[in-house]
């Protein structure tokens, strides 16, 4: 996916009240701005750091800018925006940039399934296939050695996901939890027991009953974001 206006840079103040970040212009002026990551943003918020944002034209907003990348002091580009990854992930399966995921003839988002009033993220159906059910899931927390985590905070609405994915695979369906990696330091993938032990137990359970795990890195700029390389993921079976 590409920007369009381009984004515009500032210098990161303070990232509050979960949706709201201050931000020092380039002449100095000050601005706040929406941050659509309600996660812990763990790494990815430290003032300082270079904030790429977007600029909405609906006057209707309250907040008309969007913080859309973070470039830290260290030298990584983040997509902190999670709202990104589901675009990214339609756009790379409909490239074929992702294999394991090809050969569908309808793709649709948000549809209604699972016990647990949940919606899917994305749905793959072909009459020659089974039908695959698709959670995605932004990895942006990065741990030592290149390691990235999931999740970053306590997510019980993720745990029950997770419930859902093992469920379609019971029903006999496909089921596929897939790791958008939008952090570029970022070179494999595993769980976070520290974090929340139940989602870690519960991904290495769906990983047992057959639920696959795929993570794709994301090329990272100012102008254009996309899916480009598989990463390994591994189970965490650390105990806390």
């Amino acid at each position: 996916m590409q920007f369009s206006p381009p984004l515009q840079s500032a210098t990161l103040v303070r990232r509050y009240k979960r949706f709201l970040t201050d931000v020092t212009l380039v002449n100095g002026d000050t601005l706040t701005m929406h941050c659509a990551n309600t996660g812990a943003m763990t790494g990815c918020a430290t003032p300082g750091d270079t904030v790429w944002y977007s600029t909405s034209d609906n006057a209707k907003r309250k907040y008309p800018h969007s913080w859309e990348l973070n470039y830290t002091q260290q030298g990584h580009w983040i997509c902190v925006n999670t709202a990104r990854a589901n675009t990214l992930v339609v756009e790379a399966i409909e490239a074929g940039r992702i294999p394991e995921l090809a050969g569908y003839a309808q793709l649709q988002t948000e549809v209604r399934y699972g016990s647990e009033n949940s919606r899917i993220d994305l749905l793959l159906r072909d009459d020659d296939k089974t039908d695959c059910y698709i959670e995605v899931k932004s990895v942006t927390l990065l741990e030592e050695d290149g390691w990235g985590a999931f999740p970053d905070a306590v997510s019980t609405r993720g745990q029950k996901h997770l419930r859902e994915l093992i469920s379609m695979v019971e029903q006999g369906h496909r089921a596929v939890l897939l790791f958008a990696v939008l952090h570029s330091g970022i070179e494999k993938v595993t769980g976070a027991p520290h974090i929340d032990a139940d989602y870690n137990q519960l991904l290495n359970d769906a990983v047992a009953a057959g639920v696959e795990v795929i993570c794709y890195q994301a090329e990272l700029s100012p102008s254009e974001l996309i899916l480009v390389n598989s990463v390994p993921f591994v189970a965490n079976t650390a105990k806390v």
